[in-house]
């Protein structure tokens, strides 16, 4: 009788196990859904949010900000280098990372559950967001995809026939650090038809010449606030038509964190994007100064 009991048990554990095969090709099972889990991505974070179990996160990475309410979490330091003693404390079922990070064969040699996940392009995203929602039991984490990504459609929509074809330059951070075609900004951008001067074979976020910048000559240039003083005194960079006309689209941190994030606020940063373009370049390919 007891060994039927405890086969009865072990069936019945199986039946709620979880099980999601990570970034690394790894397999991992959790016996329920987890109840307290540390993220140590920002785009991670947002999806969990996103999912609805905000209230399921115990400790988060020092650059997780959104929503509002996980700035009152514990902060374990950075993703690629967290504070692996402040995560053991939290007792987290599972911890969310990049892939990219150090810390996770030292966190799972410390017996903790650890799932990487770290998207990239506008198919990560989707493929995350169901990835997450299966570890969470989230059954319409495929209609909140959808939402997303008629989101960044909609978004495509709402530009002027003359944008196509505009030649942009987006700069991630200084250095310069550019968004190519196969980021997923790039990805943005290529909805829009808009035309990226970076292209893919550079990778998805290269550090560039800046003389590049200047023999690519783009019509409009989106760059966040931190890295748009100074851009005229970068050599020879007075000459490119974008500085020339005056077509340049400046965001604030806020709107810099939305859109250098691959996770739910997309559609957001799409709509930025697209705003900038109508206001700035829409009227670019006509040779009509802003």
């Amino acid at each position: 009788m007891k060994l039927w009991l405890f086969a009865t048990y072990l069936l019945a554990t199986a039946s709620h196990a979880i099980q999601v095969t990570d970034d690394r090709g790894v397999l991992v099972t959790l016996t329920q859904s987890p109840l307290r889990i540390v993220s140590l991505l920002p785009s991670l974070t947002e999806t969990v949010c996103e999912l609805g179990r905000c209230d399921r996160l115990v400790g988060v990475d020092r650059y997780s900000n959104y929503p509002d309410s996980v700035q009152k979490l514990v902060q374990v330091g950075g993703g690629l280098d967290p504070n692996i003693e402040a995560i053991v404390a939290l007792k987290p079922d599972v911890v969310l990372m990049a892939k990219s990070s150090r810390a996770v064969e030292r966190l799972e040699a410390l017996g903790l559950k650890v799932v990487t996940l770290e998207p990239k392009t506008h198919g990560d995203v989707q493929r995350v967001m169901l990835k997450i929602g299966a570890l969470l039991k989230v059954p319409d984490a495929q209609r909140i995809w959808r939402d997303i990504d008629a989101g960044v459609s909609a978004a495509a929509r709402s530009l002027p026939p003359s944008a196509r074809g505009l030649r942009v330059y987006f700069e991630v951070n200084q250095g310069p650090y550019a968004a190519s075609e196969s980021s997923f900004i790039g990805e943005t951008l290529s909805r829009f038809g808009v035309s990226n001067i970076v292209p893919a074979k550079l990778g998805p976020f290269p550090k560039l010449n800046p003389e590049f910048v200047v023999r690519a000559n783009p019509a409009l240039i989106m760059v966040s606030q931190s890295s748009a003083n100074g851009l005229q005194t970068r050599p020879g960079w007075h000459s490119i038509r974008a500085l020339r006309e005056g077509r340049l689209c400046v965001f604030s941190t806020q709107e810099t964190n939305v859109i250098v994030s691959p996770g739910p606020r997309m559609a957001e940063a799409a709509r930025l994007m697209a705003q900038c373009i109508a206001r700035k370049g829409a009227d670019a390919l006509t040779g009509v100064n802003p």
